[in-house]
């Protein structure tokens, strides 16, 4: 019997996939064997030993001390491309408020039209003057990460009939082939900088990334430049885009992370990180998240970690035989130590694979037959190993 902790309200649908017959979920529960989260901060919590794995319902994963972690063994997962059609609608909204200032207009309708009666219809005409937008069509789109959302989002563009830019130095394989061929690359940020109208970032925080709008970013860019963030809080510094706004460098910004200095800013949009709050994106995150746990516990298989590479046996798991899942230190040797500690135990080897993320790797190893304690305590006391969990068929 598996134990899942649940640290956040996950959506039932998703839930519902583990099956009661073998698994136990519950938001407090005595030594879990994985936890489920969303955006519960993690990074001060205890964890029991006994935690192998925690699935973030989503992409990011700020709110979780993931390096820590991979020392300890515990691989953490994410749900990345789950919530990307709910984030990438936002984006397009938040593209078409940038162009026509329908929220100041509906706050004019409703406060300076109240009470005015038949007076309406031809006091909204005199006043709309004061609205006046533009199309997005033939403008051009500038898109930081082709990622899930960043390809959605430069795809949706096209149809709308934008020029679309895009600048994603690690782009995959599979990202590019779901990018529409209309969409150009940009070899640098700042060619991407100097021709597009519309700017948005769809790229994690990090030290590298931190800070990516700037004053010395946005010199580089178009003059009425307007800024779209639906990531991350801490790729804008929000101080210089203000003194933009002031310069009128920048014409309008629109962000899903309040801050202070951004607010009662007519040219700035601020929203209550709305990114992926729809029923659909919880319920495809939590499914996806469900599923990447039951992988990693019943097969050992790691697919959409930040942490841990991703690994996975082509076969199932012998009949009768065992699966050793074991996290260690990407040193030279260990594998030639592992297979000499199974012979010893005089155990078969029936398949094998061992893959790293930098300093981390992950192996399974099949044999014919129970490995008993003794053989996975020798395994365990081998230097460089993190820890080793048996799973029998």
């Amino acid at each position: 019997m598996y134990k899942i902790q649940t640290l956040d309200r996950i959506s039932a649908i998703g839930l519902d996939n583990f099956p009661r017959d073998n698994y136990e979920i519950a938001s407090e529960i005595m030594n879990p064997d994985a936890i489920l989260v969303r955006s519960h901060d993690m990074l001060t919590m205890e964890l029991p030993a006994t935690v192998k794995a925690i699935a973030r319902a989503g992409a990011g994963t700020n709110n979780i001390p993931v390096k820590e972690l991979a020392q300890k063994g515990v691989v953490v997962f994410n749900t990345p491309g789950a919530n990307a059609n709910a984030v990438k609608e936002l984006v397009i909204m938040s593209l078409l408020l940038a162009s026509r200032p329908v929220i100041a207009a509906n706050h004019w309708v409703n406060t300076e039209l109240k009470g005015k009666g038949a007076e309406i219809a031809a006091l909204a005409e005199k006043g709309k003057k004061n609205y006046i937008g533009h199309e997005v069509k033939g403008k051009t789109l500038g898109v930081i990460g082709l990622g899930a959302i960043g390809a959605m989002v430069a795809n949706t563009a096209i149809e709308l009939g934008m020029n679309v830019i895009g600048y994603d130095p690690f782009l995959s394989v599979d990202a590019a082939w779901s990018l529409k061929s209309e969409v150009k690359h940009a070899e640098t940020l700042d060619t991407l900088f100097t021709k597009a109208d519309y700017i948005t970032v769809h790229v994690p925080e990090t030290p590298d990334t931190k800070g990516l709008i700037s004053a010395a970013t946005i010199k580089n860019m178009k003059d009425g430049v307007k800024i779209i963030n639906i990531a991350r809080g801490g790729l804008v510094n929000n101080e210089d885009v203000i003194a933009a706004i002031n310069s009128g460098k920048i014409s309008c910004m629109v962000t899903d992370f309040a801050a202070e200095e951004l607010l009662n800013n007519e040219k700035v949009i601020c929203m209550p990180h709305l990114g992926a709050s729809t029923p659909e994106a919880e319920e495809n995150c939590a499914v996806m998240a469900v599923k990447e746990l039951r992988d990693f516990l019943e097969t050992g298989a790691i697919k959409n970690s930040v942490n841990y590479p991703k690994c996975k046996m082509d076969s199932a798991i012998p009949s009768g035989g065992t699966r050793l899942c074991i996290s260690h230190k990407n040193v030279p040797n260990m594998i030639a130590q592992f297979t000499s500690v199974i012979g010893a135990a005089k155990l078969n080897i029936g398949g094998m694979v061992d893959q790293n993320r930098n300093d981390i790797a992950y192996c399974m190893i099949d044999v014919d037959g129970k490995v008993e304690d003794a053989t996975i305590e020798s395994l365990s006391s081998i230097e460089g190993v993190i820890n080793v969990r048996p799973i029998f068929n």
